[in-house]
């Protein structure tokens, strides 16, 4: 039955689950037990996530082969260049579409926030070094990062038999970890079951405009300047890659909302295109904090929304400081507790806005997150895989190697097929 189950493609399965889900918000809104799938799967996605996360770097970092390829030069000047540019994207779609909030008389937001950039670093760099179980506990993905390069470099003066012994386990918590992906359809179902039987959509109906314009912002990014720097990078037709990455990544990455549980995707991706292992078993994981274009574009967008709402002027260089500091504060984002959206009182404070009402826009994102950090994560997740990619392929035909893009999505879109029923019982 679990084959069959898993003959049927990931993608449908967790579609099929956002339409029963929604069925039954409508039309059995008081039945709760639905809504308990959608408690226990978010509440797998966070135990297991930080645990692999800490593991699969470490794994990678420890069997490190010196004078073997990787790409991470590349891989890093991509994901900082990508935020960059997404924060530049939505300051221009903020001016072409000015958005004004209603703000609440009194809206209160649990949790402090940075208000300036010598703040949001010694947060980065607090959070970077506290300590390494708890950091998997609090979920501190910048603290695992730090731990698990830390512990992976000293492991390399280890014996063969210790490393191995890590890559065995970091393995199998990847396992567990696509076991809990295997179980979205169910999880989502009773995600999507809460929220319509809770508030269904008019909440979220209330802000349409500013939804529309960071949907359509991390759109315009994704498939206008990620595949531009994908361009330049190969000087091959992008959107092949770029379309595929959306499908086998972005997607899910939308429905569990989380980058960290998304990268056992990402990593079956990368080999199924082939990639060199060494590379991407660290980058797609480091993807998860310092590749944040789509945090970069709701800081600048619900800023600017703020100052529209204020009548406050934002002059060009102004703008200019908001674009590298959303960017640098994005990149950081997951280690600093609440996420984007609490970066958003620091950029306001460049033109002036009060705290207080920085919160209230605060509140504003937690109330449109339902659809906002769906594809913010989305473009985050996809993008990892994305750069990933093109980083080894710009490498290699620097190299002088033969890169044939459109024909490694092709190979790699055969290996993605699910598995039928036959041939599981043929082997």
């Amino acid at each position: 039955m679990f084959a069959k189950y898993r003959s049927v493609s990931l993608i449908v399965r967790i579609l099929i689950g956002l339409v029963v889900g929604s069925l039954l918000g409508v039309l059995l809104p008081t039945w709760s037990g639905i809504g308990i799938l959608g408690s226990l799967f978010v509440g797998a996605l966070k135990g297991i996530a930080p645990v692999m996360v800490f593991f699969l770097i470490m794994s990678a970092v420890s069997g490190y082969k010196q004078g073997g390829e990787n790409h991470f030069g590349s891989v890093i000047v991509m994901y900082l260049t990508a935020t960059l540019l997404s924060a530049f994207a939505a300051v221009g779609a903020s001016w072409l579409f000015p958005v004004r909030l209603v703000l609440p008389e009194a809206a209160k937001v649990a949790g402090g926030a940075p208000q300036s950039l010598g703040k949001v670093i010694s947060d980065l760099l607090t959070n970077a070094v506290g300590n390494p179980l708890a950091a998997i506990v609090d979920a501190n993905y910048l603290s695992i990062l730090f731990w698990a390069l830390m512990i992976g470099f000293a492991l390399r003066l280890t014996s063969t038999q210790t490393r191995r012994v890590i890559t065995e386990v970091s393995g199998a918590i990847t396992n567990v970890a696509q076991l809990v992906i295997e179980c979205a359809p169910f999880g989502i179902a009773g995600l999507i079951y809460t929220t319509i039987s809770e508030s269904g959509f008019a909440g979220v109906a209330k802000y349409g405009q500013l939804v529309l314009v960071l949907v359509g912002t991390m759109a315009f990014v994704y498939l206008v300047v990620y595949p531009a720097m994908v361009w330049v990078m190969t000087r091959q037709n992008p959107y092949p890659l770029t379309l595929w990455t959306l499908k086998v990544s972005g997607i899910p990455a939308f429905f569990t909302r989380s980058s960290a549980v998304n990268i056992p995707i990402n990593l079956k991706a990368s080999e199924d295109l082939g990639l060199n292992k060494e590379s991407y078993s660290v980058s797609i994981p480091l993807g998860g904090s310092a590749n944040s274009g789509g945090a970069a574009i709701t800081v600048s967008v619900m800023t600017l929304a703020a100052c529209a709402t204020l009548g406050i002027h934002v002059s060009f260089p102004l703008a200019l400081i908001l674009c590298v500091l959303t960017a640098l504060a994005a990149t950081g984002a997951s280690g600093i507790a609440g996420g984007s959206l609490l970066i958003i009182p620091m950029a306001a404070s460049l033109f002036g806005i009060s705290n207080d009402i920085a919160m209230q826009v605060v509140g504003i994102g937690f109330i449109i997150g339902v659809i906002q950090d769906s594809v913010e994560t989305a473009v985050n997740s996809a993008s990892d895989l994305l750069f990933t990619a093109t980083a080894e392929y710009h490498d290699a035909l620097k190299k002088g190697q033969p890169v044939d893009i459109k024909a490694a999505v092709a190979r790699a879109e055969g290996k993605n097929q699910p598995v039928t029923v036959e041939a599981v019982a043929s082997k």
